[in-house]
């Protein structure tokens, strides 16, 4: 792959995952797969700096919130709403079409703003007891879930929009790769702090997220822009939640 490509599609998954200024050329099919194998590198990025919340002085459970502000603050709460939306969706119990309705509208429902709750409440209660090693490999297998969920065998719901986009712009050894590499972060991680937990959290998010895509194919018939902020925010939360169990 020429080493312009992967510098367009690099930029293009910092511009599209995170709310750092970068001057993003090219947006197109052709980079949007190297920006998906990418995504977890962002995610490593994101976590890192939005963990320095939890080394400030105060109680743990202040810092895991402000951790949490923090990287919402970063990703301009995008994740959250495409969680909240898709919630909103398959809660309605309706066909494909009227469901995709549902979540191109702006407002959030009841199902969208409890699962929101659930889901902030779960990250902000584990991440008090898992501290910063857990955030950054939370982060990372929350973006290593939009690598799978753009392989060449998962479909776009509908045409247009960034589901469209990307949907099927990864290759499966592009995705093992990308894997093999989130794994030995977080094995460093762990290393590091002395437990074997990231790597099997890593694994424990990116499971979770797998299922909800899963759950999403059947039900949508493909990702959207929507699904895949909801992929993010399950394999983040799962993450977590490991991270917390294992210590």
């Amino acid at each position: 792959m020429p080493l312009a490509e992967l510098t367009h599609g690099l930029r293009f998954a910092i511009g599209m995952l995170s709310a750092v200024p970068v001057r993003v050329d090219r947006v197109d099919r052709e980079v949007a797969g190297p920006a998906m194998v990418a995504a977890p590198a962002v995610g490593l990025g994101l976590g890192a700096v939005a963990g320095l919340a939890l080394l400030l002085p105060g109680p743990p459970l202040l810092g895991a919130a402000l951790a949490l502000g923090l990287l919402a603050g970063l990703t301009r709460g995008l994740h959250l709403d495409g969680l909240a939306d898709l919630a909103d969706g398959l809660g309605s119990g309706r066909p494909a079409n009227d469901a995709l309705d549902i979540m191109r509208k702006s407002d959030i429902g009841p199902f969208g703003v409890m699962t929101l709750v659930i889901t902030l409440l779960v990250q902000a209660a584990a991440l008090t007891g898992a501290g910063y090693p857990a955030l950054v490999t939370a982060c990372v297998a929350g973006r290593l879930a939009l690598t799978w969920a753009c392989r060449a065998s998962v479909p776009a719901a509908r045409p247009g929009g960034l589901g469209a986009m990307v949907a099927g712009t990864v290759s499966d050894p592009a995705a093992w790769l990308a894997t093999t590499a989130a794994l030995a972060v977080t094995a460093g991680l762990g290393l590091a702090a002395g437990t074997w937990a990231p790597p099997i959290a890593l694994a424990a998010g990116l499971g979770a997220a797998l299922l909800l895509l899963r759950h999403a194919r059947r039900r949508l018939g493909g990702i959207t822009g929507d699904v895949l902020g909801a992929l993010v925010e399950t394999g983040t939360a799962a993450a977590l939640v490991v991270c917390a169990v294992l210590g």
